[in-house]
């Protein structure tokens, strides 16, 4: 049994808004929601590099950054779990 959760499919440029949606497997809005979620995560992934390069950042700009990585990172994660199950 699946558990059904809301995804994200990016932020409403009208109202500012996240927008979520509960994808079904294989459909267009999990492609949506997947493909959000790896961009999302390369845009981290940039960010947190760029302050590593920087070499002047504290423990604790690098330490607000964890949440954010550890979502993307179970994201994507489950992305390619489910991949494997297909």
């Amino acid at each position: 049994m699946s558990v059904r959760r809301f995804r994200s499919v990016g932020v409403d440029p009208a109202t500012g808004k996240e927008a979520f949606v509960v994808a079904q497997p294989g459909g267009f809005l999990e492609e949506l929601a997947d493909a959000h979620a790896l961009k999302a995560a390369a845009v981290l992934v940039t960010i947190v590099g760029a302050v590593l390069e920087g070499g002047r950042s504290s423990d604790t700009e690098l330490a607000a950054f964890v949440p954010a990585l550890h979502a993307a990172l179970e994201e994507c994660v489950g992305i390619m779990a489910a991949d494997r199950e297909h």
